[in-house]
Order: structure tokens, then sequence, then C-alpha cells
């Protein structure tokens, strides 16, 4: 309970205008202070994956959504990265495996890659967040196409 009580004031100073909700650009500031720096595009991506009334922004509860998320992808790292600040992309693998995430070796290659800024096979907790951030987002777009497939396949018309 203590950590809702510290995530609610958090919240509520990054929501400095009292909307109830937090936008994209305050939540990159918020997670720039504690040394996550991250593009716009990856903020509004974590918040598309948890933004369950589709307004938007990020609601508290949202919110908690997302830190829930985002504590088991700094854990994983963690648990990894031996004090070198960095995961290699052998890590970057196994890493993702503990999360649940399976991607062929040239998916796999792709994405690390693209989110790879020093292209150095050195994968930074900011990199590794915005990869599992990424594969989540790719693997609920699929999830929905397969549901809405599965619904179109048995429509049923009411006659």
């Amino acid at each position: 309970m203590e950590n809702a009580v510290v995530l609610r004031e958090w919240f509520d100073r990054v929501d400095a205008a009292g909307t109830g909700n937090i936008t994209s650009p305050q939540l990159q500031s918020a997670l720039a202070v504690g040394n996550l720096d991250f593009p716009l595009s990856v903020v509004q991506q974590m918040i598309r994956m948890y933004d369950f009334d589709r307004n938007g922004t990020m609601s508290f509860e949202e919110f908690l959504a997302l830190n829930k998320f985002l504590q088991k992808v700094q854990t994983v790292f963690s648990s990894l990265e031996r004090g070198r600040g960095f995961l290699s992309l052998e890590d970057v693998y196994e890493a993702l495996i503990k999360l649940s995430f399976s991607l062929d070796s040239p998916a796999f290659y792709t994405v690390c890659e693209s989110f790879d800024k020093s292209k150095k096979g050195m994968v930074r907790l900011d990199e590794f967040i915005s990869i599992c951030i990424f594969v989540q987002s790719a693997r609920n777009v699929f999830r929905d196409l397969s549901l809405s497939k599965y619904h179109v396949l048995n429509f049923t018309p009411n006659y």
C-alpha cells in the first residue's frame, strides 16, 4: 500500500494542473528526471498500451498498470546486467524470454538494431524498456487483429 501512496504523490506532482490525467510530454519529462530518456514516440506508445479509456492521456489507474510493467522489465534487466549498466544482445534475448516474449532471430536482431543507439551491442535500460514497449505493443496489435478476424469469421447475420 505504501508504494501506491508514493506513486500517487509522484503522479500528482507530474499532473501539476490537477486534471487527473498526464500527457505524453508530462510523462516524458517525469521519466527523464529518473534518467530514463525516451523519444516522445515511445512515451506515446507507453500511454497507448495502457490507455484503457482511449482518451490519449494516462489516469492514475492506467499509470499503475504501466508502472507494474516497467517494474517487471527493470527487475529482469537488473537480474542480467551484472553491474555493467547494459545488456549484451545475448542478455537481451534471455531477458525477453524471461518476460515471455519470443522473437525469431531476424526479428530479434532487427528490433535490437533499431533500439541500440550506440550500435555496439550494449543495450541500456531505457533502450531495453523501449524494446519491450515495442514488442508488447506489436503483440497487442496482432492479438487485436486476431480477435477481430475471429469475430469476422464467426459473424452470423441476424435475418
